[in-house]
């Protein structure tokens, strides 16, 4: 079975227990939760019994200790998680609006996953990998972009893929260089799985359909839109495939479109016919939003089967 491996930041989520708007006042809060979308990513691919592992630095405290023991016990290589003794582990405060919005405080930057440096536990995961999935988020600082540029280079050199996920807030975007860096990260990618919206900012193209051939023209194999409670598309030069989302009762958002991503790029990895994959993978998102967390909500095959199981159950009632 192919590695899949990846890149970026660790941290906590501290939610809010009620709705409201920001954190000006005193409030209830649950957490810590372990998080951080590569995070997600990577242990989801574990969950679902796949080869993987993460490059990530995380602080010498409890909040570090959380997510690396998380990450072990499902499944995932956490060799190359360094721990740094001067800076915490990254954090996000998060606060739901009456709309759905989020209000968040975060400090990565500052924290240990803003000091992810090459390490020799690094370049030997590198070394193992067959795959790297790219988030935006690990573009955007330059030091951080070179590490991901290079383990790029190195696992195509050896006949490996990669899969890129823009994940992209308007700050993140903003970053300097960062579309720089999405660029060329675009033009080596075989997967591409944006959201919605953010398939549009790689394409001169105003028209989905037009967008895609675009896209595929480039060199890209399969690409993957994500469209929330709209389900999701698959494209590849010898067709296209949809798949509606589940209808379940939404408790967290969060982490959902990790969850999604990497249950796809496991069983597009593992051969699986882009419909078949397609829909295990909505079915993991479905799941995910199921539970208050943002990893908590990751699931097995058995998980994603009994869930598609009942689904299909109640559909022929």
């Amino acid at each position: 079975m192919r590695k899949i491996i990846t890149i970026g930041e660790i941290l906590v989520e501290i939610m809010a227990t009620e709705i409201g708007d920001g954190f000006l006042e005193p409030i209830s809060l649950i957490g810590p939760f372990p998080s951080g979308a590569p995070a997600i990513f990577i242990d989801q691919v574990a969950k679902l019994g796949q080869p993987c592992g993460i490059i990530a630095r995380v602080g010498d405290d409890d909040f570090g200790r959380l997510n690396i023991e998380r990450l072990r016990r499902d499944g995932a290589d956490v060799s190359a998680i360094a721990t740094d003794p001067d800076r915490p582990t990254g954090s996000a405060f998060v606060r739901y609006r009456a709309d759905g919005t989020r209000d968040f405080v975060f400090n990565i930057a500052h924290s240990a996953s803003g000091a992810i440096a090459p390490t020799r536990a690094g370049s030997e995961l590198i070394e193992s990998a067959d795959h790297l999935h790219i988030m935006g988020s690990a573009l955007s600082s330059p030091a951080l972009a070179e590490m991901v540029f290079a383990a790029l280079e190195s696992i195509r050199a050896r006949g490996g893929s990669v899969s890129l996920d823009p994940n992209l807030r308007k700050e993140i975007l903003a970053a300097p260089g960062m579309r720089e860096a999405l660029d060329r990260v675009l033009s080596r990618t075989d997967l591409f799985l944006p959201s919605g919206e953010e398939l549009f900012l790689f394409s001169e193209h105003a028209d989905a359909d037009r967008a895609i051939k675009d896209l595929l023209a480039r060199g890209i194999r399969t690409i993957v839109v994500k469209n929330g409670a709209k389900g999701a598309l698959c494209h590849e030069a010898s067709g296209s495939w949809s798949v509606p989302a589940y209808p379940v009762t939404e408790v967290d958002p969060t982490g959902a479109g990790d969850t999604f991503g990497a249950t796809f790029v496991t069983f597009w990895l593992r051969g699986s016919p882009p419909r078949e994959s397609l829909t295990l993978a909505t079915a993991a998102g479905a799941l995910a939003v199921t539970r208050r967390g943002p990893m908590e909500g990751t699931s097995t095959l058995a998980e994603i089967e009994a869930f598609l199981a009942l689904h299909h159950s109640e559909e022929s009632l």
